[in-house]
């Protein structure tokens, strides 16, 4: 069975750094676009971040360029996400997702794809 763990996240104040990791059970997610999505209380789940096999592409949503990195590490099997400068807007339950498909700049779960458990990411101001 495939997981996706998620790790890092929690309690943080405004203009506060996390970095959430991912943990994937097999090495075979190594050749595919992963993703970070997240969804905040009464709103639909969102992307976030994604970050090509090579890790030679990276996209983001507007709302966090500048403030947040996505990275991977393929001997590892992990992919990580840095989030500097956070604001209240940014508490979400956090998911890792693969494999990701991009279009038009937006990333979506393939329908073979996975979704990690989350993990609580809470900006307080």
């Amino acid at each position: 069975q495939v997981q996706l763990v998620e790790s890092g996240g929690g309690l943080v104040q405004a203009g506060g750094s996390l970095k959430l990791s991912c943990a994937a059970s097999r090495s075979t997610f190594t050749s595919y676009t992963m993703g970070w999505f997240r969804q905040a209380p009464g709103k639909e789940r969102e992307f976030v971040a994604a970050i090509s096999w090579s890790g030679s592409s990276v996209y983001y949503t507007d709302s966090v360029k500048g403030r947040f990195s996505i990275s991977r590490d393929n001997v590892k099997n992990m992919v990580y996400l840095q989030m500097n400068s956070l604001n209240p807007e940014d508490t979400a339950v956090y998911y890792c997702a693969g494999p990701v498909a991009m279009n038009g700049g937006v990333g979506r779960l393939r329908a073979d794809g996975y979704w990690g458990q989350g993990t609580q990411v809470t900006v307080s101001s």
